[in-house]
């Protein structure tokens, strides 16, 4: 079970955007699957069961505690009608060429942490777990077109954020604040 902590503790931390959260939810993922080791010990599809696990429980997390966004982020103002305009987005290579495979994951880290909820959460969904887009729209019981929008502001949000972040193109400092 070690070998999977860190995945289980990234998985919850990139849905909750928070260490502290994410700590607690991987504790009780540890807990469930104290509960059913023995099903689990030999395995070979334990990985996926703590990761699904993972992924439930954050969202059971968000569900829970999060600030009524979804009522809000419904209301739509006159601008947003249609589809969302066209964003030409960099590639990732053109972004983070510079950076080694960890350096660009800390990044995207951090970049991630600074979304708005009701961006972060479809877009990990999607790009992290694999979520097709009416699951996560069933998932946070939204509309198919509230997801699309969110991942596709989230994308252009994240691509700014890497964009301008003032650690681009050198490694982050030791013992920087978040």
């Amino acid at each position: 079970m070690r070998a999977y902590q860190d995945m289980v503790y990234s998985t919850a931390v990139r849905i909750t955007g928070s260490d502290a959260h994410a700590e607690d939810i991987a504790q009780e993922v540890f807990l469930r699957a104290f509960e059913h080791f023995a099903q689990l010990r030999d395995s070979v599809s334990a990985g996926g069961w703590l990761k699904t696990v993972a992924t439930r429980m954050s969202l059971n997390h968000l569900k829970r505690y999060r600030k009524r966004w979804s009522f809000f982020s419904e209301l739509r103002r006159d601008d947003d009608e249609g589809e969302p305009p066209e964003i030409e987005f960099p590639s990732g290579e053109d972004l983070l060429a510079e950076l080694d495979a960890e350096e660009r994951a800390a990044l995207v880290e951090r970049a991630l942490r600074e979304l708005p909820e009701h961006q972060r959460v479809p877009l990990v969904l999607y790009h992290f777990e694999a979520m097709p887009y009416a699951a996560i729209a069933r998932e946070l019981s939204v509309s198919l077109a509230k997801v699309k929008s969110d991942i596709f502001r989230a994308r252009a949000a994240l691509v700014r954020r890497l964009a301008q972040n003032p650690s681009h193109g050198a490694a982050p400092e030791a013992g920087s604040a978040e």
